[in-house]
């Protein structure tokens, strides 16, 4: 479009200089003539000069609407193709999945044919992290595509996210697309605390009467043909809490189902986990009659869609924890005009990375202040495997997580993960960390039978006070159960992941680094106490 633009304004110009030269020639022409006394040329130009004048006047204007013509058809044009071009973008973000448990990951025990669809005809990522493994953070961190510690009261759990830090829903907005979520958005917190008028994730399309499928439809409706479209699909599944025994009666077989090696491996354990596998084949089953329904709009083949959770499964050592189950998230990304199908990608990306991407797809400028990056390049590759290699590693952490220590204190550590290892900086490894845990069966078991040989280890494992620094060899302890920080065998290793994460937090002005880290406790909890806290503070004299 634009080469075309500029050959017709090198013709236009062209021609005008030619027209320009033919009229010199012969100005200089009738000039260089002898004129009588009495000769037109003493009054007004001669019958030729007056005819040529006229000629090239009517040339130079032929020329110029011949011109505006084709320039302004093309602008119209263009115009039409960037509508045409621009993606609709449909986010599907669960509510406390773990990346493993889909299965295009291989899981054996969940089925997931919507995710699995995405992944098939996209890109399936095997290393995407949350910025922080607890709801509202989590959202503020992806909605803003800046690191939560940024984010001020964002990075809270029941806080809020403070006007000025600009979410791309409103930047898409603004560009000329229809926004508009249901079910969880931006949330739990106080939207209207932080100077908002609306939930950062758009208008809501109240999915509580009908559904969230029925409410997708109703935005579509209310869309003009002609505009493109960002939604935003909370599903509050798989978050707690759950129908007990309703994964059972699914038809799921609890011999089947595996148990990560930090939980006991009991028949209570084991139907939890059956009832959240069911949730989360819930949200599955919705989101495949939302590209259904795309599908017979004839939109789906022009839909960015992106299907990932918001932080890790509510379990022991998982949600709100820096370890895998706790970070590690699902994530597929599909859209046939643009991605190349079927690849596995295994780069490091963050879920703030999510933003910047919908930005660029839309042809939409990304702001300045946004740390993550735009995933674009690498899924219009077509590379599988190591795309980018800068993507080597990723940094998350978490600060405060409910009401679950007096006074409203969090439990603030950060890490950084490579390929080979996990490194985590806690910064008040005074502070007990195993309260920040959604209550259920797991839990009630973990509690009930810690005393039992079999149990102690994993009770403590969660509840103990953890020391200032954690290291794993995800070679060889997947489930990083083994802190490796005090061997001396990895000391340097520890140095170098140390300060690489302080040197990536630094540079991000993260308060717990360059100075000011305990405001994050004095940001206000906009709910009541709630929690595990009175509960759990008897673990105080767990060791």
């Amino acid at each position: 479009m634009r080469e075309l633009l500029l050959s017709c304004i090198f013709v236009s110009v062209t021609l005008t200089k030619r027209i320009g030269h033919a009229w010199n020639r012969t100005t200089v022409a009738e000039s260089q003539k002898k004129p009588k006394a009495g000769s037109a040329l003493y009054s007004n130009s001669s019958p030729q000069q007056m005819f040529f004048e006229k000629d090239l006047e009517t040339m130079f204007r032929l020329c110029f609407q011949v011109v505006m013509i084709v320039v302004t058809s093309l602008l119209t044009a263009g115009d039409v193709i960037g509508q045409i071009r621009r993606p609709n973008i449909l986010l599907a973000i669960s509510d406390d999945q773990s990346w493993i448990h889909a299965g295009a990951y291989g899981n054996k025990n969940v089925k997931t044919p919507a995710f699995d669809r995405v992944a098939r005809e996209g890109v399936l990522f095997t290393h995407a992290f949350c910025s922080a493994p607890s709801c509202t953070p989590s959202r503020a961190a992806l909605l803003t595509g800046q690191d939560f510690w940024r984010l001020e009261q964002g990075a809270n759990l029941m806080g809020t996210l403070p006007k000025k830090f600009p979410v791309y829903p409103d930047l898409l907005e603004t560009a000329g697309y229809q926004i508009g979520y249901t079910g969880k958005g931006w949330a739990p917190g106080d939207v209207r605390a932080g100077g908002r008028t609306r939930n950062p994730a758009g208008p809501l399309f109240n999915h509580r009467q009908v559904g969230y499928v029925t409410a997708f439809g109703e935005f579509l409706k209310s869309k003009p043909k002609d505009k493109p479209f960002c939604f935003w699909f909370g599903s509050s599944d798989p978050h707690r809490p759950y129908v007990k025994g309703s994964g059972k009666q699914s038809g799921k077989n609890l011999a089947d189902i595996s148990v990560p090696d930090f939980l006991p491996d009991t028949p209570e354990v084991r139907s939890d986990i059956a009832d959240y596998l069911f949730e989360i084949e819930r949200f599955d089953r919705d989101l495949g009659l939302m590209l259904e329904m795309l599908k017979k709009e004839g939109q789906l083949e022009n839909t960015l869609v992106v299907v990932t959770s918001d932080n890790g499964m509510p379990f022991p050592r998982a949600k709100t924890s820096l370890y895998d189950h706790g970070t590690r998230m699902p994530l597929a990304v599909r859209w046939p005009s643009k991605i190349p199908a079927g690849r596995i990608v295994v780069d490091f990306v963050n879920l703030t990375d999510l933003a910047p991407t919908f930005l660029e797809a839309a042809g939409v400028d990304i702001p300045s202040e946004m740390t993550g990056h735009s995933l674009l390049s690498m899924l219009t590759s077509k590379k599988s495997g190591d795309v980018e290699l800068l993507r080597d590693k990723v940094v998350f952490g978490r600060e405060r997580h409910g009401w679950n220590r007096d006074p409203n204190i969090g439990y603030p550590c950060r890490a950084i993960r490579t390929r080979e290892y996990l490194y985590i900086r806690n910064f008040k490894p005074d502070r007990f960390p195993g309260y920040d845990i959604d209550g259920g069966p797991t839990l009630d078991y973990l509690m009930q039978h810690a005393s039992e040989n079999s149990v102690k280890p994993l009770h403590r494992l969660w509840f103990q006070l953890r020391p200032g620094e954690e290291l794993y060899d995800l070679r060889q302890d997947p489930y990083q159960m083994q802190n490796l920080y005090s061997n001396p065998e990895y000391t340097k290793t520890r140095e170098e992941l140390r300060t690489g994460l302080e040197t990536i937090l630094r540079q991000g002005g993260d308060p717990r680094i360059v100075g000011n880290g305990d405001v994050f406790d004095t940001y206000r909890y906009f709910s009541r106490p709630t929690g595990n806290w009175g509960k759990l503070r008897t673990l105080e004299a767990v060791k």
